[in-house]
Formats: structure tokens, C-alpha cells, sequence
């Protein structure tokens, strides 16, 4: 009996660890990265020059835009759990312009992607899994600048007809971004229900203002429940505090809020408010932080070339963040889970600039992807929280960053709950799942995963330990 209880435990336990997936075999050619306990992931495509933002149309095919390329289309075969594979993909359309925002109408029939410049619509037919070239039109026009040039699309859900755009800085410290109408580091919403066939495209400066002050925002979401506007802020590389260069751990990554897409402000004092860029930011190191005073972790401090705001000024007339994260960790995307327990932020990671050509951070930061608990609308932790942000995959070794390792961008819910999401500098889409039953975020960051493979289903679930507990105590018994 002893002996059978014994194979009967390998079996189980190989079975449970192994999770094989013939129709998939892909393997990653660098460290893989680490999912926390409870997830699983597996890579599921490969080969793309820089894909950046995914969703799925109403036929479950997949999305994606890889910019510099156009927007691809990827067919799955789906045999259950992380075990996805390609089973056809194909290019929808042909655009090099395309850098990285991408929608699709509530109804499925027309997509939306976005230049350096202009927003544009196409038709589509998922059913014949086609796009039409003929057809496109540009909604949003007057976008151009340097430096942070991709232009972030978000269709609601909540309100039907509204698109809401993000659009960057110019540079690192961009004076102009104290301009409202210079149009730079804003969030605007536009009516393009309100378009027909005969309208003018909307200049950027026709839109909304959702929030300004914001340097680069690339993730925007919104709330499937009650409609409120988030988004992720990629804080400046370079700045000093009295004198002193801080920029090793400050200022941090933001979390912000806008209000509902029905213009109601909630908690803020005003919808369309300044957050504070290029003139106050966000304090994430607090330990020997020069003349720190009360400040706490997410309070704004003036930059250091600001000579005529105070601390106090910042807070006064600038909205905080809801929650920041450590310095130049670069969160690209956010996305809530179906019950809006949590929101999920992918980290990009720190980087070459394109002003000095050297890493912003060393030791490298970020490249993860963390969640955020939530609860009716807003984050569970204290606006002070360091550790809000749980990991869910992680970079095994940080230091073979940014030039050895995934880097995660946009993300995609499919039907059945798992999120797709893109890593753009090795051209990659992978599938990540949770094999437990909670919705949120997990409280512990420890995980398992191959150091060399992700070919296979990375996790080893707590029924294994369990099961050879039991099987162990027979053993002994």
C-alpha cells in the first residue's frame, strides 16, 4: 500500500507542477519572470516589434497594436486554463504611423488607434476578421509634440460616445505644460457620438479637460462600476531638492483620480483639476529627504528650480495623488478586474531617457505587474501607503534590466477573466491567470516560476503541498 500511496503521489504532484500544454511550446529567451502564489501565466506569442496596447473583439480574437507596424489580429486556440496558442493571426492593417492607443466601439464595428498627431476610426468586421482601409477617419487632430509621443484611447463604457485621450510632455521639465491651452500633459474627453458625416475633426484643445499637470498618464482606465476616471503617471527623471539631486528615489509614480466621465467631481474639488507637473510632485523616499518637515510619503513638494512655491502651496492648489509608487518604476497601463475589487498596473521600468541616454535608476525598477486593492471606487490603503501595490509577476533579477527581461505595457481582460498583456521590448504577448478563487489582490508576493522557460504553466498550487501532507501522515501511519 505504502508503495502505491507513493506513486499515486508523484503522479499527482508531476501532473499538478507540470500543468503541460502541447499546443503551446513557446519559451522566452531570457530569465522568466516569477508569478506570486495563486497565478499562472504562459507566453502565447511572440515575434512583434513593439506591442503595446491589446483588447479582445466580440468574436474573443485577440488585438493588438504593434506600433511601428499596424494593428494584428490574433486567433487563439483555447484548451483551458493558461493553455492558449495562436492558432491564426494577421495583419488588419498596415500603419507605421500607429504608436500605441487602441479602442474598439461597444458594438464591435469600428476600432480606434492613434499617431503621434491624430486619433483615427476604422470599421471593422469581426466576423470576417476584416478592417477597412477605405474607411478610416480622423476623429482628434493638433497632437504633435517630442518626446512622450504616444496618445493613450479610452472608449466608456459608462457613457457611450466618449472617448477620453492622454497626451504627454514635451520633455523631461516642460515648461509649457503650465499652459492649459499649450494642450500638453492633459487628459480630455470628446464627444465624437456628436460627430457625423460631414464634421471636422476635433483640435485636442476642443476636448474636455479631465486633469492637466500631468506629465505622462499613459494608463487610463475606467471604472466598469460607477464610471470614475483613473490613471497612472509617469513622474520627471531629474529633479533636485535644495540643492540636493533626489532623483534616485523621488519624485514617485502617481495614481490619480478624475472624477466620473459624467463630470461629477466626487472626492476632488473639481473635475478637470491641475496635479501639479511641471511645478509640484510627488514625495515617495522620505528617509533623507533634505529640509522633509511633515511631509509624508504622497504629499507635493515644489521642484528644485522653483523658486516661488512652497510645500504648502503644493497642497493647497494642486490635486495629490491617490496613491504613489516608487520612483521610475513607469506604470504604462491600469485595468480594474471584472468587480472592481482591484486595479491592475503594469510597470514598464526604469530606463534610457531619451534626453541622456543613460539609465534613469540604478539598480533598475519595476518591470512587474502589481495590483491594487479597491473598494467602493478608491484604493483600500492610505494615501501615505508604501506597499498598496502587490506584485503579481515579478523580474527574477533586476539586474539584467531593462535590456534582459520583460517589460510589460498594455493589458486586456478576456471573457473568461484571464488578462492578456503585451511586453513591447521582446515582442511578446502573454496570458496570466489566477488558479485561486480570490477576485482582489493577494497579500503575498512569493510565487514560482522556471528561471529559463515559460513554456510551461508557471505555478505550483497549494493542493500539491496538501496532498503529499496527507499522503506523507498515511505513509507514516
Amino acid at each position: 500500500m505504502a508503495a502505491s500511496l507513493y506513486t499515486l503521489s508523484l503522479l499527482l504532484i508531476a501532473g499538478a507542477v507540470a500543468q503541460t500544454c502541447e499546443s503551446n511550446q513557446l519559451k522566452v529567451s531570457y530569465p522568466a519572470p516569477i508569478a506570486a502564489d495563486g497565478w499562472e501565466y504562459r507566453l502565447v506569442a511572440q515575434g512583434m516589434k513593439k506591442p503595446r496596447s491589446l483588447l479582445f473583439d466580440l468574436d474573443g480574437a485577440l488585438i493588438v497594436l504593434d506600433a511601428g507596424v499596424g494593428i494584428l489580429r490574433f486567433t487563439l486556440q483555447d484548451n483551458g486554463g493558461s493553455c492558449v496558442s495562436v492558432a491564426q493571426n494577421a495583419t488588419l492593417l498596415a500603419n507605421k504611423d500607429l504608436n500605441h492607443g487602441l479602442a474598439l466601439s461597444e458594438d464591435g464595428k469600428t476600432i480606434y488607434a492613434s499617431s503621434q498627431e491624430d486619433v483615427y476610426s476604422w470599421a471593422y468586421d469581426s466576423k470576417s476578421s476584416s478592417l477597412s482601409s477605405d474607411s478610416r477617419r480622423t476623429l482628434i487632430t493638433n497632437m504633435t509634440n517630442e518626446d512622450h509621443m504616444t496618445r493613450t484611447l479610452l472608449l466608456s463604457r459608462k457613457q457611450p460616445g466618449t472617448l477620453i485621450v492622454s497626451r504627454g510632455s514635451d520633455e523631461d521639465s516642460d515648461a509649457d505644460a503650465q499652459v492649459l491651452n499649450n494642450g500638453l500633459s492633459q487628459i480630455r474627453k470628446f464627444d465624437i457620438g456628436s460627430l457625423n458625416d460631414k464634421s471636422q475633426p476635433f483640435d485636442f484643445l476642443e476636448g474636455d479637460v479631465l486633469g492637466w499637470g500631468l506629465r505622462n498618464s499613459v494608463g487610463v482606465a475606467e471604472n466598469p462600476v460607477d464610471g470614475g476616471i483613473w490613471s497612472v503617471e509617469n513622474s520627471v527623471d531629474e529633479v533636485t531638492r535644495n540643492g540636493e539631486d533626489i532623483q534616485l528615489n523621488n519624485p514617485g509614480d502617481e495614481l490619480n483620480f478624475h472624477g466620473y466621465v459624467n463630470g461629477s467631481a466626487g472626492s476632488l474639488r473639481e473635475v478637470g483639476g491641475n496635479y501639479g507637473y511641471p511645478l509640484c510632485y510627488a514625495l515617495w523616499e522620505t528617509d533623507n529627504f533634505p529640509s522633509i518637515g511633515d511631509l509624508k510619503t504622497g504629499d507635493q513638494f515644489p521642484g528644485g528650480n522653483i523658486k516661488t512655491l512652497s510645500d504648502a502651496t503644493c497642497k493647497s492648489d494642486y490635486v495629490a495623488p491617490r496613491l504613489t509608487f516608487p520612483a521610475h518604476t513607469a506604470p504604462l497601463d491600469i485595468k480594474f478586474n471584472k468587480d472592481t475589487t482591484a486595479a491592475y498596473i503594469s510597470f514598464h521600468g526604469s530606463s534610457c531617457t531619451l534626453t541622456r541616454k543613460t539609465v534613469n535608476r540604478k539598480p533598475p525598477v519595476g518591470y512587474r505587474i502589481a495590483s491594487v486593492n479597491f473598494s467602493n471606487g478608491q484604493p483600500t490603503s492610505a494615501s501615505d501607503s508604501r506597499d498598496a501595490a502587490v506584485d503579481v509577476l515579478t523580474t527574477p533579477d533586476l539586474d539584467n534590466c531593462p535590456g534582459n527581461c520583460f517589460r510589460p505595457v498594455g493589458m486586456a481582460w478576456d471573457s473568461q477573466d484571464r488578462m492578456f498583456f503585451a511586453s513591447d521590448s521582446t515582442g511578446e504577448v502573454f496570458v496570466l491567470r489566477r488558479t485561486d478563487s480570490s477576485g482582489g489582490s493577494s497579500n503575498t508576493s512569493s510565487g514560482s516560476g522556471s528561471n529559463d522557460s515559460a513554456g510551461a504553466s508557471l505555478f505550483v498550487p497549494r493542493i500539491v503541498v496538501a496532498v503529499g501532507a496527507v499522503i506523507a501522515g498515511l505513509l507514516l501511519a
